[in-house]
């Protein structure tokens, strides 16, 4: 909020939550009764219209937003070199004020309040009913009044908001946001001069409404992106359009460049910041970052991809819950399914930085079920290794595998591609010594026996010849698993690894494949500690408790992370992510792949040096 809030700070309809869509459902059931009475023929075009129209600003608008975090991860041609945190993103998710220039963020609440003012301008304003289709004079009319009254009018009025008095009241929340993302802005009074003079036209107003989003966001995206052939082919050209960089320093600056989107009047008022062409031509040569690390990730479920830091906000802001209005976009999910399936290369989704060291998490285009797929392992081995090959290329330090990318029946944790790639300079990191650490140590202290249950993986291997070594009994519930272990035992602490299908442990490790039939087999008040990559259903409420998979909090030294890792609650990472992190850090050599496991205890004193801490259990 701002510093100081005045009226009109929160929007009306907040207390609504998901039902504040239903305000303009009145106005679009009133559209289809029109339709259905009149017929198409006879109906309000321009009524109708509206409803396309504010579904078209919200493409628009997310295709800025996932542009802008693209080329954030990616680091070419930005402008503001500084990380994006959770608080900017829960900031302008609802920013600032309704006044009659309807400053506001690019989220639902803006496009509900011009659907409501252009749901009653339709019907209540003269010359606003039965528009036609064009009118060349009300185009002109409407590109007139935009150069003339609306950005002489803004300027001043964006001047003011600078004053003590309203700074703090209404506009210190939009420049809380030093680095800009794109936000939406609506200017009304050419619209209601056209409507009411009777040269309004449907064509006009819907070109007039793209080239304010259009404008808008591009002058918050935070990358360079106009060319200078423009201006040197139309010198003219820089009084009439401003540039990313251009606004980004009022963002920086606050007392320059308070132009809307024609900057004359920064010229005429002598405000226009002396190193905005500077910024400009420096932002067009930043080249894309190098980068120290590369986490390999893959999209999980089909509604996964909204919830990467490139789809929307609100949802990767928080951590991944599959909801119902998401399941009823399915035709979206499989068709973006498609496009990913058919790229056939990964993508940055993320960039962060810790101590000089650069991180970038990349994500393979295949989502979990694909990895279950046998035909689909050779393509899916093929774009992880074209992944290492690109980040080792770049000058990459470590590459860690993520989720399904290290599964022991793809690529046997890595170990393939240190076989096709013996000389790779970057180190593979499949994360074991960190998942495990974490593991041992989420177990509650005084602890003399726990159940392993689930399929047995390398993470599992390792904590139970931890446990063991601690004279900790282990208990196994499937004789083949145990049959497989007992040989890997040191003799010993061999006798610590026991077979018995009706343990009364309180603390159960647990892998993938844990049924429900084993979980109901748990005593009431048993702490269920996943060391698998994803979670378990949470099917016990009788007082058991569910830990998360294998995390730690990040430091804050940890910057530019405004995304949560699936499932995991905000700046908390997997340790698999942050065991190449650790890597990096540390300057470790060898790799950490196949059979091969770092020191465990080693791992862990060098995550808690760092600032990694564990996450706290309920």
């Amino acid at each position: 909020m701002a510093t100081n809030p005045g009226l009109f700070t929160e929007w009306p309809w907040k207390k609504l939550g998901s039902f504040k869509y239903m305000l303009l459902a009145p106005w679009v059931a009133h559209g289809w009764y029109e339709v259905a009475t009149k017929g198409w023929r006879n109906a309000d075009l321009g009524y109708l219209a509206i409803l396309p129209s504010l579904i078209l600003r919200v493409l628009h608008n997310q295709a800025w937003i996932t542009a802008s975090r693209l080329q954030n991860a990616r680091g070419r041609r930005q402008i503001v070199r500084r990380g994006i945190e959770f608080d900017q993103v829960d900031r302008e998710r609802n920013w600032y004020t309704l006044s009659i220039l309807s400053i506001a963020s690019l989220e639902d609440d803006q496009i509900i309040l011009s659907g409501i003012l252009l749901y009653l301008g339709a019907l209540y304003m003269p010359g606003g009913q039965y528009l036609p289709l064009w009118r060349a004079d009300g185009a002109v009319l409407i590109a007139l009044l935009h150069a003339g009254p609306v950005e002489f009018l803004y300027y001043w009025f964006h001047r003011a908001l600078h004053h003590h008095f309203l700074y703090t009241r209404y506009h210190s929340h939009h420049h809380a946001s030093i680095v800009t993302e794109p936000i939406t802005l609506l200017f009304s009074i050419p619209l209601i001069a056209c409507a009411l003079t009777g040269t309004a036209s449907i064509i006009a107003f819907e070109v007039y409404v793209i080239y304010i989003d259009l404008m808008n966001n591009m002058g918050h995206c935070n990358f360079e992106l106009v060319p200078n052939w423009l201006f040197k082919w139309f010198p003219p050209l820089k009084y009439l359009m401003y540039t990313p960089s251009y606004h980004s320093l009022h963002h920086t600056q606050f007392r320059t460049n308070y132009s809307l989107f024609m900057p004359f009047y920064d010229y005429i008022y002598n405000t226009m910041d002396k190193s905005s062409d500077t910024l400009y031509d420096n932002s067009l040569k930043n080249k894309e970052e190098e980068v120290d690390v590369v986490h390999l990730t893959h999209l999980t479920s089909l509604q996964s991809i909204y919830h990467v830091r490139p789809g929307f906000a609100e949802f990767a802001s928080k951590p991944y819950v599959s909801k119902w209005y998401m399941r009823m976009m399915w035709p979206f999910s499989w068709l973006s399914m498609v496009l990913t399936w058919a790229y056939g290369s990964s993508f940055i989704v993320e960039r962060n930085v810790m101590k000089k060291i650069r991180m970038q998490s990349w994500a393979i285009t295949r989502y979990s079920f694909h990895y279950g797929l046998d035909w689909e392992k050779e393509a899916i081995n093929d774009l992880i290794e074209k992944a290492i090959c690109e980040a080792d290329k770049s000058g990459a330090k470590v590459v860690s595998l993520g989720l399904l990318n290290q599964a022991n029946t793809l690529n046997k944790s890595g170990d393939l591609y240190l076989l096709k790639y013996p000389k790779l300079r970057a180190r593979l990191v499949d994360g074991t010594s960190l998942a495990a650490a974490v593991v041992v140590n989420s177990i509650p202290q005084g602890t003399d026996q726990v159940i392993i249950a689930g399929n047995i993986s390398k993470v599992a291997r390792v904590v139970a010849q931890a446990l063991c070594k601690n004279n900790v009994k282990v208990i196994m519930t499937n004789k083949q698993d145990y049959h497989l272990l007992k040989p890997e035992m040191p003799e010993t602490v061999a006798d610590n690894l026991l077979f018995s299908k009706t343990g009364t442990a309180k603390v159960w490790l647990t892998g993938d494949g844990l049924d429900a039939a084993q979980q109901f087999r748990a005593q009431k008040g048993t702490q269920f500690i996943p060391y698998s990559q994803f979670p378990p259903r949470m099917l016990r409420k009788d007082s058991c408790s569910y830990s998360t998979t294998p995390a730690m909090i990040v430091p804050k030294t940890l910057q530019n992370v405004h995304s949560c890792e699936n499932w995991l609650p905000r700046r908390v990472m997997s340790a698999w992510r942050i065991a190449g992190i650790l890597h990096a850090l540390e300057g470790w050599t060898e790799h950490e792949c196949g059979d091969k496991v770092l020191d465990m205890e080693k791992v862990w004193s060098a995550a808690i040096m760092h600032g990694f801490c564990p996450v706290a259990q309920d």
